[in-house]
């Protein structure tokens, strides 16, 4: 069964330009709809639901970030990916924590626009290649002064032990409910883990788990 996939940018272009990536690609992926606002994005989710939302950050009306918040309360089994122009950290942060499950910049989006669609309708997180070697330098850097400063680590008590559980094989909902949380929450912990680490995929957030001491094999 493919995945229905609905893109809402409010450039033709944009639009035009990953609809042709994904049906050149052959890859059990359609685009059910297109919408040019976020207001668009939510009245054809309302009446012809997607698997997964590609959303503009910047769109008229509403934008990618709001549409992102409305959409998941609407229909908390979305998967969302962020799609802009812009790569920083702040902007990325802000992202995930509405409950993106990607973020794809608009200079590489036609390229990966495939495997991030297939990651996220599968439960993982995705970033654009650019976007994660962004984030792990910073974070190389910032992690270089505190272990000369001996703090080690950069995540947070609440960090450690949501990382600990993925990597123990729980499931978002089994973490929400360990910890006394919101299913949503923990999908926003689990996108921040994967934007903070600079990683991209859930096995990878196993290993930097394993090799760190946070979990055992």
């Amino acid at each position: 069964m493919n995945i229905r996939v609905l893109i809402a940018d409010d450039h033709p272009v944009v639009r035009d330009g990953l609809r042709f990536s994904i049906e050149r690609s052959g890859a059990g992926i359609e685009v059910v709809a297109e919408a040019a606002t976020g207001l668009e994005a939510l009245k054809h989710a309302e009446h012809s639901p997607a698997d997964v939302y590609i959303l503009d950050i910047t769109m008229p009306e509403l934008n990618g970030i709001e549409t992102a918040r409305e959409l998941l309360r609407r229909q908390p089994s979305a998967k969302v990916i962020m799609l802009s122009f812009h790569s920083s950290r702040g902007m990325v942060e802000q992202a995930l924590a509405a409950g993106a499950r990607g973020y794809l910049t608009k200079e590489t989006a036609t390229k990966n626009v495939v495997e991030a669609v297939h990651q996220v309708r599968a439960g993982f997180s995705f970033l654009s290649p650019d976007v994660a070697h962004l984030i792990v330098g910073e974070y190389a850097s910032r992690d270089h002064r505190e272990v000369k400063a001996g703090q080690g680590n950069p995540l947070t008590a609440q960090e450690r032990r949501v990382l600990q559980l993925i990597a123990e094989g729980l499931s978002n909902k089994q973490i929400a409910a360990k910890l006394d949380r919101s299913e949503n929450t923990i999908h926003a912990h689990r996108n921040r883990l994967m934007a903070k680490l600079g990683l991209r995929k859930g096995a990878d957030l196993v290993r930097y788990a394993i090799r760190e001491g946070i979990a055992k094999l």
